[in-house]
């Protein structure tokens, strides 16, 4: 995919703008009406401004020899519409690419139905109805997965979020402050989207989605059926309870069949990092943890690491931005170091992320171990993998396996890739997958490496709570092209 530059770059410019503008209403048309959603290069393409479609379709230059152009995406989009097909997860950008490489003069209609009849059922749905689901807790990670709930409401047939537990603030206008608070974020920017205040019924309609807030000091005070709520999914986010007892309040609850919790669980709870050990998730699973973020941003890696080359032992330590757990300024904590303020330390603390590896890869038990450092950035985290490997390898080989591994195998959604040598934490803030590899900083010695593996402590986890959550909740996507 080398092409020439075009002689007229302006002109260029205008006729590929046009065709991206032309674009979104047919993204927005599979999307809303086929649940078909659209990636570049595993980048999201629904709901898209036009130059943010040609900002995605310019990314692929860093993948292969040269950017996409809309010139051969439209006509692809444009035979997707006409095949009215089903759900489905599609890179269009690789199956261009794919097309172009492999199309054999077939049009891309005819290419598109022989590559997609056996992956894409016309009839099928996600779900055989709605599913429930309740957040419990309204904090920084239950907001980002109620702005990714909303945003991936489709047609209303999927997951749908009904509820918001929280508890009753000192301000008069409580219901308004959370909704500002929705609204906006100094770090992922605002909503997008309208947000309407019912005060009197304790509502927020978000894009069309009627959510119920429910004031509760604890899980026994709600009874969700009483909202029209049932067979519900509760995400708590409070991290007050993580064992399953603590939990178990919830399933209590008339309405709620399940639980998720976005912190490490404890005993005997699954910890679960999607792509790695999702399998663990069956139709009888009640509770469930989506781990940390630092979990999900190196077990995806140690994984295809271990596979490939073995891992003999190894030190994992996590750059991290402060969380709100941490003082403004220097006062009393009942944690070491965490009382000093988060805005002018860099503070030493612990972290359980090598440890609780283990659960979700058993062979890397006792192989590990990890400390972080918290640093006066607000989001985006780095964790530096010093790995012993089962054999040695260049630097560029390893570069090669791990851009590979992001874009072709079964973890293509939880691991990023980056060539840039410009890289700083905020280009990764609102990254979708659970960690971006940093390719211009690797170190190979032998069988010694050190990796550097970029996060949106935030974000990207927030995303993989949702990918746990359509787990549990029985929706799978066929995804096209297919893993490998």
């Amino acid at each position: 995919m080398n092409r020439p530059q075009p002689t007229d770059f302006f002109k260029d410019w205008k006729e590929r703008e046009a065709l991206a503008e032309a674009m979104i209403p047919l993204i927005g048309k599979l999307y809303r009406e086929n649940s078909v959603s659209l990636y570049m290069y595993g980048r999201n393409m629904v709901n898209l401004s036009v130059t943010d479609l040609m900002k995605a379709h310019r990314f692929v230059r860093q993948i292969e020899q040269n950017e996409l152009s809309e010139f051969e995406t439209f006509p692809m989009i444009t035979a997707l519409v006409a095949m009215g097909i089903g759900p489905a997860h599609i890179d269009i950008g690789k199956l261009t690419v794919t097309y172009q490489e492999k199309g054999e003069g077939r049009d891309p209609q005819t290419f598109l139905t022989e590559e997609m009849s056996s992956l894409i059922a016309k009839d099928q749905k996600p779900l055989p109805e709605p599913q429930d689901v309740v957040l419990y807790g309204f904090g920084r990670i239950g907001r980002l997965v109620a702005r990714l709930l909303i945003e991936k409401a489709g047609g209303g047939d999927l997951l749908r979020l009904r509820a918001i537990v929280v508890r009753k603030g000192k301000s008069d206008n409580d219901l308004v402050t959370r909704a500002s608070l929705l609204r906006r974020d100094s770090v992922h920017g605002s909503f997008k989207g309208t947000i309407r205040v019912i005060e009197e019924e304790n509502k927020l309609i978000c894009n069309g989605n009627e959510i119920q807030v429910i004031y509760a000091n604890s899980p026994s005070e709600v009874n969700y059926s009483d909202h029209g709520i049932s067979n519900a999914i509760v995400i708590d986010n409070t991290g007050v309870w993580r064992d399953e007892k603590g939990l178990g309040q919830h399933l209590e609850c008339e309405g709620v069949s399940k639980v998720m919790l976005t912190a490490p669980g404890k005993g005997d709870i699954p910890n679960i990092v999607y792509g790695v050990n999702d399998g663990e998730i069956s139709a009888d699973s009640t509770i469930v943890s989506a781990a940390s973020c630092t979990t999900n941003a190196i077990v995806p890696v140690l994984r295809a690491l271990l596979d490939e080359y073995g891992v003999e032992r190894g030190h994992v330590e996590t750059v991290h931005a402060y969380t709100n757990d941490q003082n403004l300024i220097d006062n009393y904590h009942s944690g070491a170091r965490r009382g000093r303020s988060a805005a002018l330390n860099m503070v030493l603390t612990e972290t359980g992320a090598a440890k609780a590896v283990a659960k979700a890869i058993p062979q890397l038990e006792g192989k590990l171990t990890g400390n972080a450092i918290r640093v006066p950035t607000p989001n985006v985290s780095m964790a530096i993998l010093n790995l012993r490997l089962g054999r040695e390898t260049t630097r560029e080989e390893l570069n090669e396996f791990m851009r590979s591994t992001a874009l072709f195998s079964p973890l293509q959604q939880q691991i990023g890739y980056t060539i840039s040598s410009e890289a700083v934490s905020t280009d990764f803030v609102g990254d979708r997958h659970a960690c971006i590899y940093d390719s211009q900083a690797t170190i190979v010695d032998g069988d010694n490496c050190v990796l550097y593996c970029w996060y949106d402590n935030e974000f990207g986890y927030s995303c993989q709570v949702l990918r746990c959550l359509e787990q549990m909740a029985g929706v799978r996507w066929p995804m096209f092209p297919s893993a490998h």
